[in-house]
């Protein structure tokens, strides 16, 4: 595994290229996506084009009158153009062509042979919306579409592949079954791995030499109190301080629900206060029994920079398992954003905040470790905080981008 330098310089940046993005995510998606906030940072010196995922057969079969895939139908009947420009260097293509739904083929060899039929498929839309762009010499950027881009490093001939690996999708269900064959194979292939985690680089480093650390790109714009004037909730009135608060996805798939309550039964004196939406776990727990938790539900996403000003100390309470272990937590930015004492669990991922945040690794650590940043916050503390949050721009994130695949040309 190779470490990029945290403080990049211009000397990094890329510029007058044109790069071509596929990835796991079309641009239509309607959740936050790291791949498209990369894609216009790439887009602010070169031209860039955002290749939406192919339609599959199995979508169109399943979901044939969402108007997504009504609109993928119509591009592909010839109603709809599938290059569209969305920004002065940045152009979306829904491929035209409709590739096969292969996932659960169990035979290996099988599989192979269907999937490379279906990455050349992919790639000659790919071909023909560079050759309606004219670009040339393209920079190829691979975000973990591990299946589709097996084999686009021979059928496109990239000048440069980078393959982006910021989830640990061979242990997720769909990904898994060929993906704990292929991806390694895709990673050996690659001219250049870039990861946002320590964890993922030290797992692409196995498979191929040039796999950098890259760390993570997050707009924390809202998460600015002095700029902003955020004002705290009228919720909190009533609630009694300190507070240890969290905002996000209350899940028992990512969360220590233990973990939480072992927190309000040790301390009664504290508020635990959680803002989101809760899974079944999370609904029937004890901690709807517990007068010291605070369920606020969910909030908007603008909202949520006032419920953090509330806390006293912000919590990430991982659960470690092989979802969490080496995700990047971008709700930590945004809680040392708003200069607040931090707490969360010890993972990969997180040795790089190590300086910033309260790490734990058991119920007891996280006692002890709550009741330190409670103790010692203070003005200073906190404006390192921002500082370090503010450091983890789109801008900083892609010029590191740059500066892995000069390091491996």
């Amino acid at each position: 595994m190779k470490r990029c330098i945290t403080n990049y310089n211009t000397a990094s940046m890329i510029k007058d290229r044109d790069i071509v993005v596929i990835g796991i995510q079309a641009w239509d998606i309607e959740i936050g996506s790291n791949c498209k906030n990369i894609a216009r940072e790439f887009a602010r010196h070169n031209r860039v084009l955002y290749v939406n995922p192919p339609l599959d057969r199995a979508t169109l079969r399943r979901d044939k009158h969402n108007e997504k895939v009504q609109k993928r139908i119509r591009i592909r009947n010839g109603q709809e153009e599938g290059l569209v420009k969305i920004e002065e260097k940045l152009w979306n293509l829904y491929p035209k062509s409709m590739t096969e739904s292969i996932n659960w083929i169990p035979f290996h060899g099988l599989f192979k042979i269907l999937n490379k039929r279906n990455s050349k498929i992919f790639a000659e839309d790919i071909k023909g919306a560079i050759k309606e762009l004219g670009f040339e010499n393209v920079l190829l950027f691979n975000d973990s579409s591990m299946f589709l881009g097996l084999h686009l490093k021979e059928f496109l001939t990239p000048q440069s592949y980078t393959y982006y690996m910021r989830d640990y999708l061979i242990k997720v269900p769909y990904w898994q079954r060929h993906g704990e064959r292929i991806e390694p194979q895709i990673l050996a292939k690659a001219d250049t791995v870039v990861n946002n985690s320590t964890l993922y680089a030290e797992y692409g480093s196995k498979y191929n030499p040039n796999s950098f650390m890259v760390g993570q790109g997050c707009d924390v714009s809202l998460f600015n109190d002095e700029g902003n004037n955020i004002e705290i909730p009228k919720e909190f009135e009533s609630i009694p301080r300190p507070i240890l608060g969290y905002v996000g996805y209350l899940t028992s798939m990512r969360l220590d629900l233990e973990l939480l309550e072992y927190l309000a039964t040790q301390r009664q004196n504290w508020s635990i206060v959680l803002v989101g939406p809760e899974d079944e776990d999370f609904r029937n727990s004890r901690l709807h029994e517990l007068d010291n938790v605070f369920f606020l539900g969910s909030k908007d996403a603008l909202e949520l920079p006032a419920y953090v000003k509330g806390f006293d100390v912000a919590m990430n309470p991982q659960v470690v398992n092989d979802w969490t272990i080496g995700n990047y937590p971008r709700k930590i930015d945004e809680y040392l954003a708003m200069g607040k004492p931090t707490l969360a669990t010890r993972t990969k991922a997180m040795e790089m905040f190590e300086n910033h945040v309260y790490l734990g690794s058991n119920q007891e650590e996280y006692l002890q470790l709550a009741e330190k940043a409670l103790a010692e916050n203070s003005e200073f503390l906190e404006e390192q905080r921002i500082a370090f949050a503010n450091g983890h721009t789109w801008e900083n994130n892609v010029l590191a981008i740059y500066e892995a695949i000069k390091k491996s040309a």
